[in-house]
């Protein structure tokens, strides 16, 4: 399942938009005098130099003069929000951007959208990216709080080629604290109930005691049209955007009729956030609820068309795509 590179490399979990926020700003420069005490993250020179532009929950405008380089996270808050005080562990609902330190280069933005909070689990105790944490730590919802991460509280000291950071680079992470979100409820082992055959247009498909289907793809033409439909109905949570869910899937080509994908094939289900997926599959996903079996058919556009396909050859720049999806958890 193709994620955005913090989704992947920060096991971030995500939801919806929420209040608590503080009256947006046009426009700010860190202020050192809102840094936390002497517990948290501390300012520095270097994150005291970059200037960040825009309201709360909009895309920040970030300026600073390159290289930047921090051998530990420095921290400061741009804009201290009204909420309430988050906590080692807690759950953040975030939007968020990333930055080359070192070229000033953007690496990612989280969307600033209704479809893209994620959620950062909070955890200053691990090793792993702890910059992230280090960063959103010690702050209140609604504040906008930018940290310079050294590389190896980020990527590691090899940096991430691959999303354009080299080896030696700093990590710029700009981060707005929209909710903490409410702890979740167990995920389910399997689904409960005989799923429903699929409208007319879309494939056969039957399944084996364990539930994973079987895809027949009918003859005809190729569908270029997104279409959800849902077979069988949970009783569950909603599914948010930005959501972390728990799933079982099984994704076919329906050009080829080959299965590229599937989790019940590994054996164990999947988690990822409905915010970084592809879009079809997020769009399949968003306000269906836990318990619930929807079969996605994407169409290019709202698949792998805008990258050109997968790397592996396995879905084309032109194909439509078709998902059996399981929805056993929101996180």
């Amino acid at each position: 399942m193709k994620t955005l590179v913090v989704i992947s490399s920060l096991v971030l979990l995500a939801g919806g938009l929420a209040g608590c926020a503080a009256e947006p700003v046009e426009s700010a420069s860190p202020d050192p005098s809102t840094t936390a005490g002497s517990n948290c993250t501390p300012s520095g020179d270097q994150v005291e130099s970059i200037t960040v532009d825009g309201a709360f929950g909009e895309a920040p405008r970030v300026s600073f003069d390159t290289p930047l380089s921090v051998s530990s996270t420095q921290r400061v808050v741009i804009l201290e929000g009204e909420g309430a005080a988050v906590q080692n562990g807690d759950d953040l609902v975030v939007d968020y951007s990333l930055y080359n330190a070192a070229t000033g280069t953007v690496i990612e933005e989280s969307g600033y959208n209704e479809l893209s909070p994620t959620v950062l689990t909070l955890n200053t105790d691990v090793p792993t990216f702890v910059g992230v944490s280090l960063t959103a730590a010690c702050s209140t919802v609604g504040s906008r709080v930018i940290g310079l991460i050294p590389p190896v509280e980020a990527f590691g000291v090899a940096g991430a080629p691959e999303f354009g950071l080299g080896e030696g680079e700093s990590l710029l992470f700009v981060v707005d604290i929209l909710e903490v979100k409410a702890p979740a409820e167990p995920p389910l082992d399997r689904l409960e109930g005989e799923a429903e055959d699929p409208p007319a247009g879309f494939p056969a498909i039957s399944y084996a005691e364990s539930g994973e289907p079987t895809v027949t793809i009918p003859d005809g033409d190729v569908p270029t049209e997104f279409a959800v439909a849902t077979v069988l109905q949970g009783t569950g949570p909603v599914v948010g955007a930005g959501d972390v869910v728990v799933v079982q899937y099984h994704g076919v080509n329906w050009n080829t009729t080959e299965v590229f994908d599937s989790s019940w094939a590994r054996g164990e289900p999947a988690s990822f956030p409905t915010g970084g997926v592809i879009p079809g599959f997020r769009d399949g996903l968003i306000d269906q609820t836990v318990g619930s079996r929807v079969v996605i058919v994407i169409p290019a556009d709202l698949g792998y068309g805008p990258s050109g396909g997968t790397g592996d050859g396995s879905i084309g720049a032109e194909d439509t795509i078709v998902f059996v999806v399981d929805i056993l958890g929101v996180q």
